[in-house]
């Protein structure tokens, strides 16, 4: 029989490609995303080349009821998710003081509410089968506070922080947690969030979003708990815990500046 994933923000970026290299490891696919049009497209796609089954859930995760919905409709249709991909989220730039509250609302409901949602729904029968595996996307972000970035880093601290307390926990019923921490990445994050003039991605040659995927879904059939994807990113992430925690900000604050 089959695994199947489940995988969230499926339609750009990473998580799109999350979806084509599960798929070509012959799972059967669950893809939510806002775009009907965009996941019908890649359905399409991965249906001729893999012959795998998938089912497209349009739905914004950022409402409230989303997660119970998803989780409900699969119940009706006896689908059981192996592999629960939280990719979706958004980030934002500017000053605090500035930036648009609805935004930040938006954000947080989507970057933290859901995810935890979905994670609290489905590991639930993960523990019950005693087994499975969950992916959450938490970023090298995650690893201090953002400066112009500021709601978006704490919202990755806190999936890098929740992920690795439950990894603790399910360890006992052979459930995995991984924390898949990705740098700046090619992808329309940056548009998205209005950084592509930032220090930390202008001009700079990023890593593609496949290659994240291949590097993420390794790590997570490993069942690695954090994830932190190229040699300096992880020195990086490492080093900020012996800086002083002013200087942390005033730096990445530099790097956040646009040019």
């Amino acid at each position: 029989m089959k695994t199947t994933a489940l995988i969230t923000g499926a339609s750009n970026g990473i998580g799109l490609e999350l979806a084509k290299v599960f798929a070509a490891n012959n799972h059967n696919l669950v893809l939510v995303a806002r775009s009907a049009d965009k996941l019908e497209n890649l359905k399409t796609e991965l249906v001729a080349e893999y012959g795998i089954d998938v089912l497209n859930l349009p739905k914004d995760l950022a409402q409230p009821g989303a997660p119970k919905e998803i989780y409900q409709t699969l119940k009706e249709k006896n689908i059981a998710i192996h592999y629960l991909v939280n990719n979706a989220g958004f980030g934002d730039f500017g000053f605090f003081h500035e930036t648009n509250w609805d935004k930040e609302a938006s954000m947080i409901d989507l970057n933290v509410r859901s995810l935890t949602e979905m994670t609290k729904l489905f590991v639930r029968d993960m523990v019950a089968n005693r087994n499975g595996r969950v992916m959450n996307l938490a970023s090298t972000a995650s690893f201090q506070p953002g400066p112009l970035m500021a709601v978006y880093y704490a919202t990755k601290h806190y999936v890098l922080a929740f992920s690795e307390a439950i990894a603790n926990e399910l360890s006992d019923y052979n459930v995995t947690v991984t924390a898949l921490c990705p740098g700046p990445t090619a992808s329309g994050f940056q548009s998205a969030s209005d950084i592509e003039d930032s220090k930390l991605v202008k001009g700079k040659k990023l890593p593609t979003s496949k290659e994240v995927a291949v590097y993420g879904y390794k790590a997570l059939m490993k069942g690695k708990r954090v994830a932190i994807h190229g040699t300096m990113n992880r020195l990086l992430a490492e080093s900020v815990r012996f800086m002083p925690r002013k200087m942390v900000t005033k730096t990445v604050r530099k790097l956040q500046e646009k040019k």
